[in-house]
């Protein structure tokens, strides 16, 4: 029996299709990575019967980023990121280990069938999932067709059916515009957020901001916030007085005058009409005009009058209506929710979706009403050739609805910027850098802010999407426009500058010393505004330091490499910390080591605050970790791991614990020596000091309590890694000699300790 390979977009997507389509006869059970399950059934496919497989992905699987040297911020000049830096695509969520995971289920399969969602960015998914499953399915004989695309926008059971009948091909084209648009906004919104970042933090303290970002559409999104913020502030009221009068006939209901005049803004002139007309005893009409108002029929809802909607009637933001908006079409509530559409088919049964509402309990007998007196079809709108306006499929109660709410997406990105905060009231309020930059923007070249280009790169990239236009040219022409931007845009960063320098202060005015240079001997500063770091006024050298943090000065002791005064880097009492030196922070100064690196992490050999002097042995947890002793932690001391966030707590309350240049002959981890109070020591006899393993020793064993810096997972019983030694680190341990495999059971004596 033959075997079709299906997937969608999300989880609760695969299991509403198919349950659909199965009729509800299906097993069910959760993938390898843990995320998206998969559904088993026997069916029909084209005129033979096959075993079915259903599962789906969480979004897009590749992401595009540059290839590793092109990371390099120090290195790398951002006008290079427009055309020599090459691109490569890795997986959006290794974690998830997605292309994994599809050539496992699909491996062996005959037939695919795509159930991503119908718009540019599903037909993007779409071939994402045939990179990774196309080399695994079996071949096909001869001219043999094996790749399906299912058309749908709702999850129905009509319209289901409907689309595994008529299926059709991925469309090539709309997948090569979201390639398009991917590498434009990666090369253009790195370039100018690298060097804004670098040129900006270089010279000012107190911008509160760990990344100056640039976004083809996060920049016009902060446009639009400041263009309004301006105008408020520009407006000026002005008093005016308007002239009233009401009249009453008889019984009849008061009529209030209109004023030909309008209003005035001279009190004085207003005052005098006013006088002359509380003397008049008669009025004269001079004529009488009616106005009828009627409102005309909506148009059919699409996305956008949707997210207006939701703003004005229900206080909800973007974000939250489109979260929402998709739950209910997983669901099967209403059609799909991303559509230009304003306009149904002539041949689009109005009266089959009011059907579904008939049992409501808040509109039934409004429906009802309908129903029986007959539909007024909604205005003529416009066809965008997507999907049908936005429709309700069948009854929803508000627990199925839910209440979770964010902000959208550009607006989020632009208040994590700090270049808006959100107001009482939904209300955004740019920050003095939001105002700065987008002055900036229009002073030096207002393209960069202004919405107008990048519609028209949208339209470049919808004729790719129709096969009008070559995926090269377009993406070369658009990549040359904004290289010579980005260029006249350094060129005049001047202008930008002297708004800057109103709003924010230098460097060497920001701050607090600290902690010595290796250079110059003289006191850096501090500076705690985001990003922290470390600033020399007279080298004029600033260094970045590790965030999340405090940093103090770390018993003013100096790297023996380049005499930089040591600073302690804390997330916390019940965190990690770690010593490190500014300018090896910043500047490795071993082969194997990488920018951004502490004391935990360096391989000097001989320094007392290295990994090499103060690592015990490889984490429980993580591959590549090391757990280092913290020396600052006592009477609580404890040692964590310089990779994740795994903490081992031990030896409470003992006066000094020091690693020992002895290791343990089981599993070469390095020996602890340590000196318990007299008073509180758990050590028999009324001893006080002893040297042991920490995995291994059995006195030791009662002593020793893992946990984490984070609950970002649960605790996991240590010793299930996959490692098999336990020394201080891969490789070699200082000396020379290399670490040798530690026997299996000690596995399970691990397991125990760490409980």
């Amino acid at each position: 029996m033959k075997t079709v390979f299906m997937v969608a977009e999300k989880p609760s997507l695969a299991q509403s299709i198919a349950k659909i389509l199965s009729r509800g006869n299906m097993s069910s059970h959760k993938g390898l990575n843990g995320a998206c399950s998969v559904h088993e059934y026997t069916g029909s496919f084209i005129g033979q019967s096959v075993h079915f497989k259903m599962t789906s992905v969480c979004g897009h699987v590749m992401t595009l980023d540059f290839i590793g040297k092109y990371n390099n911020w120090d290195k790398v000049d951002p006008a290079e990121l427009f055309s020599k830096a090459p691109t490569e695509k890795k997986e959006a969520n290794p974690k998830l280990t997605m292309v994994k995971f599809l050539q496992v289920e699909g491996r062996g399969c005959d037939y695919i069938v795509l159930w991503l969602d119908c718009d540019k960015e599903g037909e993007n998914i779409c071939f994402e999932v045939l990179d990774a499953v196309l080399p695994v399915m079996n071949k096909p004989r001869g001219t043999e067709k094996t790749v399906y695309r299912a058309k749908f926008s709702s999850i129905t059971d009509t319209d289901i059916c409907n689309a595994m009948n008529s299926l059709g091909e991925p469309n090539r084209n709309e997948a090569l515009s979201v390639d398009a648009r991917q590498e434009l906004d990666l090369r253009i919104g790195c370039a100018f957020t690298r060097f804004q970042t670098k040129y900006f933090q270089g010279k000012y303290g107190n911008l509160d901001s760990s990344l100056i970002s640039f976004g083809p559409c996060q920049t016009p999104t902060l446009g639009f916030c400041v263009e309004r913020h301006d105008k408020i502030q520009s407006f000026k009221p002005e008093t005016y007085w308007v002239l009233q009068a009401k009249v009453n006939h008889e019984k009849e209901s008061s009529l209030t005058l209109e004023w030909d005049r309008v209003r005035v803004f001279d009190r004085e002139i207003a005052q005098m009409f006013l006088n002359i007309t509380k003397m008049a005893r008669e009025a004269k009409v001079e004529s009488v005009s009616k106005k009828e108002k009627a409102k005309q029929r909506p148009l059919a809802l699409n996305t956008v009058e949707m997210l207006r909607v939701a703003s004005a009637a229900l206080g909800m933001g973007p974000q939250h209506t489109m979260q929402i908006a998709e739950r209910l079409y997983t669901q099967g509530y209403i059609s799909y929710p991303r559509t230009e559409t304003t306009h149904y088919p002539e041949n689009f049964d109005l009266k089959e979706p009011l059907r579904q509402q008939t049992n409501n309990p808040y509109w039934a007998e409004t429906v009802k009403a309908l129903l029986s007196e007959g539909v007024n079809r909604p205005r003529k709108g416009h066809d965008a050739g997507d999907h049908p306006p936005i429709t309700p499929m069948r009854a929803a109660t508000e627990a199925e609805l839910g209440t979770d709410a964010s902000i959208p997406v550009h607006i989020n990105n632009i208040c994590q910027r700090n270049y808006v905060t959100v107001e009482s009231g939904r209300r955004l309020k740019p920050t003095n850098l939001g105002i700065v930059l987008v002055h900036g923007y229009y002073k030096i070249d207002a393209e960069l802010v202004l919405p107008t280009i990048r519609s028209a790169v949208e339209k470049q990239l919808n004729l790719i999407a129709q096969g009008k236009a070559n995926y090269q040219q377009v993406l070369e022409h658009t990549l040359d426009i904004f290289k010579r931007k980005f260029h006249y845009f350094v060129d005049s960063i001047a202008g930008m500058d002297e708004l800057m320098e109103v709003s924010f202060s230098p460097l060497a005015a920001t701050g607090k010393p600290l902690s010595r240079c290796g250079k110059c001997h003289r006191f850096m500063k501090y500076i705690q505004a985001k990003p922290s770091r470390l600033h020399c006024s007279h080298c004029d050298e600033t260094y970045s330091l590790p965030q999340n943090g405090t940093i103090k000065l770390y018993k003013e002791l100096r790297c023996p490499l380049d005499d930089f005064e040591l600073v302690l880097w804390s997330s916390g009492s019940r965190g990690k910390s770690y010593p490190l030196c500014p300018y090896c922070y910043n500047h490795p100064p071993f082969r194997d080591m990488k920018k951004g690196m502490g004391c935990n992490e360096c391989t000097h050999p001989t320094c007392q605050h290295s990994l090499s002097m103060l690592g015990i042995g490889q984490c429980v947890e993580c591959e590549n970790g090391v757990l280092v002793l913290d020396p600052t932690s006592g009477p609580k001391w404890k040692m964590a791991c310089n990779k994740c966030n795994v903490i081992v707590h031990f030896f409470e309350n003992a006066h000094k614990v020091r690693v020992s240049p002895e290791t343990c002959e089981s599993c070469d981890a390095a020996l602890v020596d340590v000196d318990f109070n007299k008073a509180k020591s758990p050590l028999p006899g009324d001893e006080t000091q002893h040297s042991g393993c920490v995995f291994c020793d059995p006195v030791f064993q009662d002593l020793v309590e893992l946990k984490h810096a984070a609950t970002r997972h649960p605790m996991h019983r240590g010793g299930q890694g996959k490692r098999q030694g336990r020394g201080r680190g891969k490789g070699r341990r200082p000396g020379g000699r290399p670490n040798p495999k530690r026997p299996k059971d000690k596995m399970a004596a691990l397991a125990a300790y760490f409980v």
